[in-house]
């Protein structure tokens, strides 16, 4: 392989599709969102993205089983109140390298725009590097009508305090040559474990900014796990503050099983 390809498996023709963006990230917040929509709404896989550009390694799942890197794309007709059509982009990976990066979602967003992409919506996470009790969904739009609709959904705006790495932040840069519009929408995450309590905060604002409904009853499930791994979490930083807070000279035997 020696370039980026898009592997075509299914011919569709879409009417000015929303693009849903959701590649690996901190927390894999929004691969958590995507993964939900698809399996929820029986989206159609109708194309897969390689490229050398990716991690030089495979992906084994939970039955020893090898599966390639990847991005793949998938479809809704006619979904929703406002019976809009959809791509889904998910995967188990991104561009290692700057130039990497680039070279990928270039060709995202050529694709999608073929399929007549006016509307983009990113989904990642934004990682404190320490317990969250109740994430806030923070975001930023590629324009300020947008942004105000970010904040009439009680999305706190990312300003000038930081910029968005990865897919999530240069699709929306590139689409915006593109004639192609949207919002990044960042579920707040500690970022060191799978965070579904960020993904329901993320997915509640999404259904009503794109005006549908999903049964988010597996990511309850979920966020309960993720609340039970927050409190384990503070459990051991609280016993790691102990254990540095000994008097000097004492021995701290509680390693010993």
């Amino acid at each position: 392989m020696k370039e980026t390809f898009i592997k075509i498996m299914e011919e569709v023709v879409l009417n000015e599709p929303i693009f849903i963006e959701a590649l690996p990230g901190i927390g894999h917040v929004g691969k958590l969102v995507a993964d939900h929509m698809i399996h929820e709404l029986n989206a159609v896989k109708f194309a897969e993205l390689y490229s050398p550009a990716f991690p030089p390694q495979v992906f084994v799942d939970e039955n020893g089983i090898i599966e390639p890197m990847k991005n793949e794309f998938y479809y809704l007709k006619s979904y929703g109140e406002d019976k809009k059509d959809y791509i889904i982009l998910v995967g188990n990976t991104q561009g290692l390298s700057p130039e990497g990066q680039y070279e990928i979602c270039s060709a995202i967003i050529e694709f999608v725009g073929k399929h007549g992409v006016k509307q983009i919506y990113t989904l990642g996470g934004l990682g404190t590097g320490q317990p969250v009790d109740k994430p806030k969904v923070f975001g930023a739009a590629t324009n300020l009508e947008l942004a105000e609709l970010l904040k009439r959904h009680d999305v706190t705006l990312r300003t000038a305090d930081g910029g968005i790495i990865g897919a999530s932040g240069l699709i929306l840069g590139l689409g915006m040559s593109n004639n192609m519009m949207g919002v990044c929408l960042m579920g707040e995450t500690p970022g060191y474990f799978i965070d579904a309590e960020a993904s329901k905060a993320v997915l509640t604002v999404l259904q009503k900014l794109i005006n549908v409904e999903l049964d988010i009853a597996k990511l309850e499930e979920r966020a309960e796990e993720t609340r039970k791994m927050i409190s384990k979490a503070q459990q051991m930083e609280r016993e790691m503050s102990e254990r540095m807070n000994i008097v000097q000279g004492e021995e701290d035997l509680r390693y010993i099983g």
